[in-house]
């Protein structure tokens, strides 16, 4: 994998222990992961519009960056980001949904199974 350009201790702690759940738990969603968020430039902002127009009901979903909140969310879903506006934390709570780190995301669902990336 190649070196990150990234300065942020967190970011390259996240970028790490995503590289090592992959091969812990055999799952190469946290490897798509890990480099995905090695993109300094580029990390995705999602508006909450997208991730309701792309989910159903009680899906996970992971965004390699921020969460936005522009649009709604009707259906609750969970989503695990690098950071969240107070606008989307609002209407997935609102919605019956959940938010938290994508570090949170890796300890709750390990394998990566059913989880969606959105970009």
């Amino acid at each position: 994998m190649k070196k990150s350009k990234s300065t942020n201790p967190k970011m390259l702690e996240l970028i790490k222990e995503s590289t090592m759940k992959a091969y812990d738990e055999d799952a190469p969603i946290w490897r798509d992961v890990a480099k995905r968020l090695l993109r300094r430039k580029s990390r995705a902002e999602i508006n909450i519009s997208r991730i309701a127009r792309y989910t159903k009901k009680n899906d996970i979903v992971l965004v390699p960056g921020k969460l936005l909140g522009s649009g709604s969310i009707s259906h609750p879903v969970t989503v695990g980001a690098i950071g969240f506006s107070n606008v989307a934390k609002e209407k997935l709570t609102s919605a019956g949904g959940k938010y938290m780190s994508i570090k949170e995301l890796m300890s709750k669902v390990p394998k990566g199974t059913d989880v969606k990336i959105m970009e």
